[in-house]
């Protein structure tokens, strides 16, 4: 395993979001203080309680979690697309770095970074609504879980992505609307029938509930099957990366 070159890509990209931390780390607090505002104080205030669960705290999971898949593409995709936008590429292909060395790099910086963010906006949350977390541990391993695998789905497009547009595309048409519709900020158990039947095929949710467990001990689908879901989500990922080097799609183009 070379780790030297692991760490240089790692440091390399974190030395980039090191130059832009504060604007990163202040669009996500000033986008949940806006979320808080709306939905914790206007509609949570006549909401009341979704589960016994305070509104602005049922919501908390859901805030983290849309900014955890956003940030986690972009992130990663980004990182991987420059070295085709610059025509580094070749020297990156050519170092003395397997496949798995450079996913490690690139996707290792790109979970930090988005990590670092979801518990920016873990502790924005507590200055708007009280917080407890029933099971921290869980929380903090389900959220670099979902980090790293949203990371890999994102190193995937920047290297499929043919220019800066195509980089949008996925997190703004597909996964943002999809993440709406998962129960980011209401339970699935409030939607009549079919659409409840209809949402429970969508992979978000599971996601969402399984980390909203982690904070309240409850949730509209099973634990266990959001663990089962991540991870095959993750599988998935891992499976489509070991395609694009073993082929070397888009690679070299």
């Amino acid at each position: 395993m070379n780790h030297h070159g692991i760490w240089a890509i790692y440091r390399f990209e974190m030395a980039r979001f090191g130059r832009t931390v504060w604007t990163s780390l202040a669009t996500p607090v000033i986008t949940t203080s806006l979320y808080f505002v709306v939905f914790g104080s206007a509609i949570g205030a006549k909401m009341g309680s979704v589960s016994d669960v305070p509104y602005g705290a049922f919501i908390v999971p859901g805030l983290m979690l849309l900014a955890i898949f956003s940030e986690s593409i972009l992130n990663a995709s980004l990182g991987i697309y420059m070295p085709k936008f610059t025509g580094t590429m070749y020297e990156l292909l050519s170092a003395p770095l397997s496949p798995i060395e450079t996913v490690l790099g690139y996707v290792g910086a790109a979970t930090t970074k988005s990590v670092i963010i979801g518990l920016v906006i873990f502790a924005t949350a507590h200055l708007f609504t009280p917080l407890h977390v029933a099971h921290p541990f869980a929380m903090i391993g389900f959220l670099v879980l979902v980090a790293a695998t949203f990371c890999l789905f994102g190193f995937a497009i920047g290297i499929w992505a043919k220019g800066f547009e195509q980089l949008q595309v996925i997190p703004l048409l597909v996964v943002t609307p999809m993440t709406f519709l998962g129960g980011a900020f209401y339970s699935i158990d409030v939607l009549p029938q079919p659409w409840r039947t209809i949402t429970l095929f969508n992979p978000v949710v599971y996601l969402i509930n399984g980390f909203r467990w982690t904070f309240f001990g409850t949730s509209d689908v099973a634990v266990g099957v959001s663990l089962a879901v991540t991870g095959l989500f993750l599988l998935a990922c891992c499976v489509w990366i070991g395609w694009i080097f073993r082929t070397g799609w888009r690679l070299k183009s």
